[in-house]
């Protein structure tokens, strides 16, 4: 049987999970309560492995981009309403009537919303997807880098881009808010076009 999400989110570094993590935040609403969201958190080759946090906001510095890479991992698992999918390589994103059938090493899934957060590695080989790519408009030539072609994180109907592969600079509180911003955008889409964000408060319970 092929599982179907709403929200099937490739990629499970900063922008990846910062987006799960909003949406995950927000089943206490009622739009929200019912929908089924999954991320896969195949990290091969992640910018984060060798990196040192001195200067990122609400990290304690000197803390390892490997330890923050599984730790928001483990801190995912607070929201058990996101399927965490690991070991899984991407091959394909094809859109199939009125969702997408995305093709893994190892299985197929379809979603309605497809949110691509991997890296901006010039060696990105998702078929289905390579005819937005296009070289990177914040890095150097000399990295030859890639972004995929969107507006406003939106690449096609149904295709969100999220970090540094949507055009943003290689800064961890950059590609935070990039994910951030993407699941306020598929919340809004899910209230009906209503604006709408989602907080935790002290004085909510």
């Amino acid at each position: 049987m092929v599982a179907i999400y709403d929200v099937l989110i490739l990629g499970g570094g900063v922008s990846g999970v910062s987006c799960a993590q909003i949406l995950g935040s927000a089943f206490k609403k009622d739009f929200a309560k019912d929908k089924r969201v999954g991320i896969m958190t195949h990290q091969k080759a992640s910018m984060l492995q060798d990196a040192v946090f001195n200067n990122a906001y609400g990290i304690k510095p000197g803390t390892l981009g490997s330890t923050l890479l599984k730790e928001s991992l483990d801190y995912l698992s607070f929201y058990p309403q996101i399927s965490q999918i690991e070991g899984e390589k991407v091959l394909s994103v094809i859109k199939r009537d009125h969702s997408y059938e995305v093709l893994t090493n190892k299985n197929t899934y379809h979603a309605h919303i497809v949110v691509v957060a991997v890296n901006s590695s010039p060696s990105f080989d998702i078929e289905g997807l390579k005819e937005f790519v296009e070289p990177h408009q914040k890095s150097l030539a000399s990295k030859n880098r890639i972004q995929l072609r969107n507006q406003d994180h939106l690449v096609a109907e149904g295709i969100y881009v999220a970090g540094t592969l949507a055009g943003h600079r290689s800064q961890l509180t950059i590609a935070a808010g990039s994910g951030a911003a993407v699941a306020t955008d598929i919340l809004t889409l899910w209230n009906g076009g209503v604006e709408t964000h989602s907080h935790d408060s002290l004085r909510k319970k």
